[in-house]
Protein backbone atom coordinates (compact mmCIF):
# COMPACT_ATOMS: atom_id res chain seq x y z
CA UNK A 1 0.00 0.00 0.00
CA UNK A 2 1.23 3.49 -0.77
CA UNK A 3 2.97 4.89 2.49
CA UNK A 4 3.40 8.80 3.32
CA UNK A 5 7.15 8.40 2.87
CA UNK A 6 6.77 7.84 -1.01
CA UNK A 7 5.14 11.08 -1.44
CA UNK A 8 7.55 12.57 0.87
CA UNK A 9 10.31 11.14 -1.51
CA UNK A 10 8.75 12.02 -4.62
CA UNK A 11 8.51 15.62 -3.34
CA UNK A 12 11.98 15.71 -3.09
CA UNK A 13 12.08 14.40 -6.47
CA UNK A 14 10.11 16.94 -7.92
CA UNK A 15 11.29 19.87 -6.24
CA UNK A 16 12.38 22.68 -8.30
CA UNK A 17 11.12 20.52 -11.37
CA UNK A 18 7.47 20.47 -10.91
CA UNK A 19 5.64 24.04 -10.56
CA UNK A 20 4.33 24.60 -6.87
CA UNK A 21 0.93 25.36 -8.22
CA UNK A 22 -0.65 28.43 -6.86
CA UNK A 23 -4.12 27.90 -4.52
CA UNK A 24 -6.78 30.16 -5.14
CA UNK A 25 -9.90 31.85 -3.75
CA UNK A 26 -13.07 33.50 -5.00
CA UNK A 27 -15.68 35.56 -2.57
CA UNK A 28 -18.14 35.22 -5.40
CA UNK A 29 -17.83 31.32 -5.26
CA UNK A 30 -17.80 30.66 -1.34
CA UNK A 31 -21.15 33.21 -1.48
CA UNK A 32 -22.61 31.04 -3.72
CA UNK A 33 -21.81 27.62 -2.15
CA UNK A 34 -22.15 28.56 1.50
CA UNK A 35 -18.43 27.53 2.16
CA UNK A 36 -15.12 28.50 2.14
CA UNK A 37 -13.35 27.18 -1.03
CA UNK A 38 -9.28 26.79 -2.14
CA UNK A 39 -8.72 25.81 -5.75
CA UNK A 40 -5.22 23.76 -6.38
CA UNK A 41 -4.77 25.21 -9.88
CA UNK A 42 -2.85 21.94 -11.21
CA UNK A 43 -4.12 24.03 -14.43
CA UNK A 44 -0.89 25.82 -14.37
CA UNK A 45 1.41 22.36 -13.82
CA UNK A 46 3.79 21.75 -16.12
CA UNK A 47 2.36 20.38 -19.74
CA UNK A 48 -1.15 21.80 -18.36
CA UNK A 49 -1.99 19.14 -15.43
CA UNK A 50 -1.48 16.96 -12.25
CA UNK A 51 -0.37 13.92 -14.26
CA UNK A 52 3.46 15.46 -14.54
CA UNK A 53 4.49 15.01 -11.07
CA UNK A 54 3.50 11.34 -11.22
CA UNK A 55 4.88 10.99 -14.84
CA UNK A 56 8.09 12.47 -13.72
CA UNK A 57 8.41 10.87 -10.36
CA UNK A 58 7.93 7.81 -12.32
CA UNK A 59 10.45 7.89 -14.68
CA UNK A 60 13.42 9.67 -12.07
CA UNK A 61 12.55 6.19 -10.16
CA UNK A 62 13.88 3.79 -12.43
CA UNK A 63 17.78 3.15 -12.93
CA UNK A 64 19.53 4.36 -15.59
CA UNK A 65 19.63 0.66 -17.26
CA UNK A 66 15.70 0.77 -17.41
CA UNK A 67 15.31 4.50 -18.56
CA UNK A 68 18.17 2.95 -21.08
CA UNK A 69 15.55 0.52 -22.51
CA UNK A 70 12.92 3.47 -23.03
CA UNK A 71 9.27 3.69 -21.37
CA UNK A 72 5.95 2.75 -22.20
CA UNK A 73 2.73 4.59 -21.50
CA UNK A 74 -1.27 3.87 -22.38
CA UNK A 75 -2.84 7.22 -21.63
CA UNK A 76 -5.98 9.06 -22.88
CA UNK A 77 -4.18 12.29 -23.04
CA UNK A 78 -2.85 14.05 -20.04
CA UNK A 79 -0.72 11.02 -18.96
CA UNK A 80 0.50 11.00 -22.18
CA UNK A 81 2.16 14.01 -22.07
CA UNK A 82 3.57 13.91 -18.56
CA UNK A 83 5.51 10.48 -19.37
CA UNK A 84 6.73 12.14 -22.99
CA UNK A 85 7.60 15.68 -21.09
CA UNK A 86 9.55 13.68 -18.27
CA UNK A 87 11.17 10.99 -20.59
CA UNK A 88 12.52 14.18 -22.56
CA UNK A 89 14.12 15.88 -19.35
CA UNK A 90 15.46 12.29 -18.70
CA UNK A 91 16.93 11.63 -21.87
CA UNK A 92 15.06 8.64 -22.73
CA UNK A 93 12.49 7.39 -25.48
CA UNK A 94 8.80 7.43 -24.88
CA UNK A 95 6.15 5.33 -26.98
CA UNK A 96 2.45 6.22 -25.86
CA UNK A 97 -0.31 4.64 -26.60
CA UNK A 98 -3.64 6.39 -27.05
CA UNK A 99 -7.20 6.48 -28.47
CA UNK A 100 -7.73 7.07 -31.47
CA UNK A 101 -10.73 9.64 -30.88
CA UNK A 102 -8.33 11.31 -28.25
CA UNK A 103 -8.83 15.23 -28.18
CA UNK A 104 -6.35 16.73 -31.02
CA UNK A 105 -4.24 19.13 -28.93
CA UNK A 106 -3.16 15.84 -26.68
CA UNK A 107 -1.92 14.02 -29.59
CA UNK A 108 -0.20 16.65 -30.67
CA UNK A 109 1.27 17.55 -27.60
CA UNK A 110 3.10 14.29 -27.28
CA UNK A 111 4.17 13.98 -30.35
CA UNK A 112 5.75 17.32 -29.74
CA UNK A 113 7.22 16.63 -26.50
CA UNK A 114 9.36 13.84 -29.33
CA UNK A 115 7.20 10.87 -27.83
CA UNK A 116 5.66 7.99 -30.38
CA UNK A 117 2.23 7.64 -30.14
CA UNK A 118 0.25 4.59 -31.32
CA UNK A 119 -3.33 4.71 -31.51
CA UNK A 120 -5.83 1.92 -30.69
CA UNK A 121 -10.60 2.13 -30.63
CA UNK A 122 -10.92 2.80 -26.68
CA UNK A 123 -14.28 1.15 -27.65
CA UNK A 124 -13.10 -1.81 -29.06
CA UNK A 125 -9.32 -2.61 -27.52
CA UNK A 126 -8.33 -3.19 -24.08
CA UNK A 127 -5.82 -0.77 -23.62
CA UNK A 128 -3.92 -2.41 -20.67
CA UNK A 129 -3.16 -5.80 -22.77
CA UNK A 130 -2.47 -4.08 -25.64
CA UNK A 131 -0.06 -2.13 -23.45
CA UNK A 132 1.49 -4.66 -22.00
CA UNK A 133 2.08 -6.91 -25.06
CA UNK A 134 3.47 -3.78 -26.83
CA UNK A 135 5.95 -2.54 -23.76
CA UNK A 136 6.85 -6.36 -23.90
CA UNK A 137 7.87 -6.39 -27.63
CA UNK A 138 9.89 -3.15 -27.09
CA UNK A 139 11.48 -4.07 -24.09
CA UNK A 140 10.01 -1.08 -22.32
CA UNK A 141 9.40 -0.17 -18.94
CA UNK A 142 6.03 -0.07 -18.67
CA UNK A 143 4.44 3.05 -16.28
CA UNK A 144 0.20 2.49 -16.06
CA UNK A 145 -1.62 6.09 -15.58
CA UNK A 146 -2.67 5.11 -12.07
CA UNK A 147 -2.64 1.42 -10.72
CA UNK A 148 1.15 2.13 -10.01
CA UNK A 149 3.29 3.01 -6.83
CA UNK A 150 5.73 5.56 -8.05
CA UNK A 151 2.54 7.51 -10.43
CA UNK A 152 0.57 7.51 -7.33
CA UNK A 153 3.17 8.91 -4.98
CA UNK A 154 4.00 11.62 -7.41
CA UNK A 155 0.07 13.07 -7.26
CA UNK A 156 0.19 12.69 -4.24
CA UNK A 157 2.50 15.46 -3.48
CA UNK A 158 -0.44 17.62 -4.96
CA UNK A 159 -2.62 16.83 -2.21
CA UNK A 160 0.87 17.22 0.41
CA UNK A 161 1.12 21.09 -0.61
CA UNK A 162 -2.64 21.34 -0.41
CA UNK A 163 -2.51 19.99 3.45
CA UNK A 164 0.81 22.12 4.03
CA UNK A 165 -0.67 25.57 2.77
CA UNK A 166 -4.07 25.47 4.01
CA UNK A 167 -4.84 25.06 8.09
CA UNK A 168 -7.50 22.94 9.20
CA UNK A 169 -9.53 21.59 6.43
CA UNK A 170 -12.86 20.24 6.62
CA UNK A 171 -12.92 18.10 3.54
CA UNK A 172 -10.72 17.64 0.22
CA UNK A 173 -12.49 17.07 -3.11
CA UNK A 174 -10.34 14.94 -5.26
CA UNK A 175 -11.18 14.34 -9.24
CA UNK A 176 -10.71 10.46 -9.89
CA UNK A 177 -10.07 8.43 -12.74
CA UNK A 178 -8.26 5.37 -12.20
CA UNK A 179 -8.34 6.52 -8.71
CA UNK A 180 -4.11 7.13 -8.44
CA UNK A 181 -4.34 11.12 -7.68
CA UNK A 182 -7.14 10.53 -5.08
CA UNK A 183 -4.82 7.91 -3.41
CA UNK A 184 -1.96 10.12 -3.52
CA UNK A 185 -3.77 12.90 -2.11
CA UNK A 186 -5.65 11.49 0.56
CA UNK A 187 -2.36 9.29 1.65
CA UNK A 188 -0.66 12.91 1.91
CA UNK A 189 -3.65 15.14 3.44
CA UNK A 190 -4.51 12.60 5.92
CA UNK A 191 -0.67 12.07 7.10
CA UNK A 192 -0.46 15.89 7.60
CA UNK A 193 -4.09 16.37 8.69
CA UNK A 194 -5.39 13.64 10.10
CA UNK A 195 -9.45 14.75 10.52
CA UNK A 196 -9.67 15.79 6.77
CA UNK A 197 -12.53 14.40 4.94
CA UNK A 198 -11.33 13.63 1.44
CA UNK A 199 -13.94 12.80 -1.39
CA UNK A 200 -12.98 11.45 -4.69
CA UNK A 201 -15.32 13.35 -7.83
CA UNK A 202 -16.14 11.53 -11.00
CA UNK A 203 -18.78 12.31 -13.81
CA UNK A 204 -22.03 10.98 -13.18
CA UNK A 205 -21.99 8.80 -16.46
CA UNK A 206 -19.05 6.78 -15.31
CA UNK A 207 -19.84 6.60 -11.27
CA UNK A 208 -16.92 2.85 -11.34
CA UNK A 209 -15.33 4.20 -7.97
CA UNK A 210 -18.30 5.70 -5.94
CA UNK A 211 -20.06 2.45 -7.33
CA UNK A 212 -17.18 -0.15 -5.87
CA UNK A 213 -17.17 2.02 -2.81
CA UNK A 214 -20.49 1.39 -1.38
CA UNK A 215 -20.73 -1.97 -3.17
CA UNK A 216 -16.99 -3.13 -1.26
CA UNK A 217 -15.44 -4.41 -4.49
CA UNK A 218 -14.30 -3.27 -7.29
CA UNK A 219 -16.59 -2.73 -9.96
CA UNK A 220 -16.52 -2.31 -13.48
CA UNK A 221 -18.15 -0.48 -16.25
CA UNK A 222 -18.61 0.27 -20.55
CA UNK A 223 -16.45 2.94 -21.56
CA UNK A 224 -18.35 5.81 -20.10
CA UNK A 225 -20.02 8.67 -22.04
CA UNK A 226 -18.83 11.75 -20.89
CA UNK A 227 -17.73 15.01 -21.84
CA UNK A 228 -14.57 14.11 -19.08
CA UNK A 229 -12.40 12.75 -21.37
CA UNK A 230 -9.52 11.69 -18.28
CA UNK A 231 -12.13 9.93 -16.40
CA UNK A 232 -13.12 7.47 -18.84
CA UNK A 233 -11.93 4.89 -17.25
CA UNK A 234 -13.54 1.61 -16.57
CA UNK A 235 -12.61 0.09 -13.10
CA UNK A 236 -10.03 1.56 -10.58
CA UNK A 237 -6.84 -0.02 -10.24
CA UNK A 238 -5.87 -2.32 -7.45
CA UNK A 239 -3.40 -0.13 -6.01
CA UNK A 240 -5.43 2.92 -5.65
CA UNK A 241 -8.66 0.85 -4.44
CA UNK A 242 -6.27 -0.43 -1.28
CA UNK A 243 -6.35 3.08 -0.29
CA UNK A 244 -10.14 4.32 -1.17
CA UNK A 245 -11.93 2.02 0.04
CA UNK A 246 -9.94 2.24 3.44
CA UNK A 247 -9.68 5.90 3.68
CA UNK A 248 -11.84 7.64 1.76
CA UNK A 249 -15.21 9.24 3.16
CA UNK A 250 -17.61 9.16 -0.33
CA UNK A 251 -17.07 9.77 -4.19
CA UNK A 252 -18.93 12.27 -5.44
CA UNK A 253 -20.32 12.80 -8.44
CA UNK A 254 -21.37 15.64 -11.05
CA UNK A 255 -23.67 15.78 -14.29
CA UNK A 256 -21.42 16.76 -17.71
CA UNK A 257 -23.83 20.28 -17.73
CA UNK A 258 -22.62 21.02 -14.07
CA UNK A 259 -18.92 20.46 -15.73
CA UNK A 260 -19.29 23.19 -18.09
CA UNK A 261 -21.40 25.57 -15.41
CA UNK A 262 -17.86 25.19 -13.34
CA UNK A 263 -15.99 25.45 -16.39
CA UNK A 264 -17.83 28.98 -17.18
CA UNK A 265 -17.24 29.74 -13.60
CA UNK A 266 -13.33 29.47 -13.94
CA UNK A 267 -13.11 30.99 -16.85
CA UNK A 268 -15.85 33.98 -16.57
CA UNK A 269 -14.96 34.91 -12.65
CA UNK A 270 -11.43 33.97 -12.16
CA UNK A 271 -9.84 34.15 -15.86
CA UNK A 272 -8.92 30.18 -15.51
CA UNK A 273 -9.15 27.72 -18.84
CA UNK A 274 -10.18 24.31 -17.51
CA UNK A 275 -10.81 20.70 -19.56
CA UNK A 276 -13.70 18.73 -18.48
CA UNK A 277 -12.02 16.45 -16.01
CA UNK A 278 -9.99 19.62 -14.55
CA UNK A 279 -13.34 21.22 -13.69
CA UNK A 280 -14.97 18.03 -12.32
CA UNK A 281 -13.92 18.00 -8.86
CA UNK A 282 -15.43 21.64 -8.30
CA UNK A 283 -18.75 20.58 -10.07
CA UNK A 284 -18.96 18.02 -7.84
CA UNK A 285 -18.77 20.68 -4.82
CA UNK A 286 -21.37 22.80 -6.83
CA UNK A 287 -24.07 19.72 -7.07
CA UNK A 288 -23.36 19.15 -3.56
CA UNK A 289 -23.19 21.98 -1.41
CA UNK A 290 -25.55 21.51 1.14
CA UNK A 291 -23.41 18.69 2.39
CA UNK A 292 -20.30 21.07 3.12
CA UNK A 293 -22.28 24.25 4.07
CA UNK A 294 -19.84 26.63 6.24
CA UNK A 295 -16.84 23.92 6.10
CA UNK A 296 -13.67 25.08 4.46
CA UNK A 297 -12.98 22.60 1.61
CA UNK A 298 -9.87 22.25 -1.02
CA UNK A 299 -10.94 20.98 -4.73
CA UNK A 300 -8.58 20.06 -7.12
CA UNK A 301 -8.73 21.63 -10.33
CA UNK A 302 -6.73 19.03 -12.18
CA UNK A 303 -5.94 20.30 -15.43
CA UNK A 304 -6.39 22.73 -18.33
CA UNK A 305 -5.70 20.99 -21.47
CA UNK A 306 -8.16 21.77 -23.93
CA UNK A 307 -8.42 23.34 -27.65
CA UNK A 308 -10.17 26.51 -28.46
CA UNK A 309 -12.75 24.81 -30.63
CA UNK A 310 -14.17 22.55 -27.85
CA UNK A 311 -13.76 24.50 -24.68
CA UNK A 312 -15.87 27.64 -26.65
CA UNK A 313 -18.44 24.76 -28.20
CA UNK A 314 -18.62 23.57 -24.64
CA UNK A 315 -19.63 26.65 -23.13
CA UNK A 316 -21.99 27.95 -25.73
CA UNK A 317 -24.32 24.33 -24.79
CA UNK A 318 -24.80 26.36 -21.11
CA UNK A 319 -25.23 29.82 -22.86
Amino acid sequence: MLQFTDIQTAALRLEGVAHRTPILTSQTLNAMLGCEVFMKAENFQRMGAFKFRGGYNAINALTDAERARGVFAFSSGNHAQAVALAARLHGCKATILMPADAPQMKLDATRGYGAEVITYDRYRQDRSALAKQLSEERNAVLIPPYDYLPVMAGQGTCGLEIAEEIADLDALIVCTGGGGFLSGCTVAAKAVQPAIKVFGAEPEAGNDVQRSLRSGQIVSIDVPKTICDGQQTQAVGAHPWEVIHTMVSDILTAADATVIDAMRFAFERMKLVLEPSGACALAALMENRAAFAGQRVAVTLSGGNIDFGRFSALLQTRA
